[in-house]
């Protein structure tokens, strides 16, 4: 297999200003107008073929795009593993994934669902896998996990305007991903994990997005059955979550958060 490996996994010190773009603007503050400069991410249009017929366009951050691409077809059923990938190819000149799969014959999905998530992204499947975990997890776990992910955000830190997603087990970050898009962040986690042969069952993600229901059936795909974020879900997530046993927390900031579901996860008692 061709081009599957690390040379876009990666970004970090310096590299981060290679994905953002530094713009002139004005500041103001109690001290008045001030000329100042300011880094902004880099957004890309990468359009994704599959066996030589294009399957979705993502807007995304150029990073991990790999990871990005081999996650985003895990989620969606297309993979079960990176051996049913036979090659791909990134050409980010083109903004182009070239995918061949181990299948010649795989026909590509009918339809698709525009997801809220930013930038517009796209699911072609809509059912979730039931999470069966004895997992539990400490609320002051789940904020020191938190804290952590916040000291990671290092694209963030430069200029704003992307979310952050981590795996987690119950001590460490075990992978962070940052882009403009929420699902981005899962589709890179997912597709990082791949690569690496990182297990996601059992773990924990965080995220700083909204949790809408896309990423909450991303999570179930990932058999992770607790999903934290520092902001709130859609009512939508709420009832899958408590239908697919996946312990959802939000608004996980200030030592509190709240738990829509499952709170036996989190040691609560019901």
């Amino acid at each position: 297999m061709d081009e599957r490996g690390k040379k876009t996994g990666g970004v970090g010190g310096s590299d981060i200003k290679a994905v953002t773009a530094e713009i002139i603007c004005d500041r103001f503050s109690g001290k008045g107008w001030l000329r100042t400069s300011a880094h902004l991410p880099g957004e890309m249009a990468l359009a994704i073929y599959l066996n030589q017929q294009k399957l979705v366009t993502i807007l995304c951050t150029p990073i991990k795009l790999n990871y990005l691409v081999f996650g985003f077809l895990y989620a969606e059923g297309i993979i079960s593993n990176i051996s049913d990938v036979k090659m791909m190819r990134i050409c980010e000149d083109d903004s182009l994934a070239d995918v061949r799969l181990t299948n010649p014959e795989y026909e590509l999905p009918a339809q698709r669902t525009i997801t809220s998530g930013c930038g517009g992204g796209s699911v072609f499947k809509a059912d979730g896998q039931y999470v069966d975990s004895s997992l539990v997890i400490t609320p002051i776990e789940v904020l020191s996990l938190m804290k952590q992910l916040q000291d990671k955000m290092e694209l963030y830190r430069l200029g704003g305007g992307v979310h952050t997603s981590a795996l987690s087990d119950n001590r460490n970050l075990l992978v962070v991903a940052e882009d403009i898009g929420r699902h981005n962040t899962f589709d890179k986690v997912q597709g990082e994990c791949l690569v690496e042969g990182i297990s996601t069952r059992d773990r924990l993600l965080f995220t700083t997005g909204r949790v809408s229901s896309e990423m909450l059936l991303k999570a179930a795909k990932m058999q992770a059955p607790v999903l934290v974020s520092r902001h709130s879900p859609t009512g939508s997530a709420v009832s899958l979550a408590r239908d697919l046993g996946i312990a959802l927390v939000g608004h996980a900031h200030g030592g509190r958060f709240l738990v829509y579901s499952h709170p036996e996860r989190l040691g609560r008692s019901t």
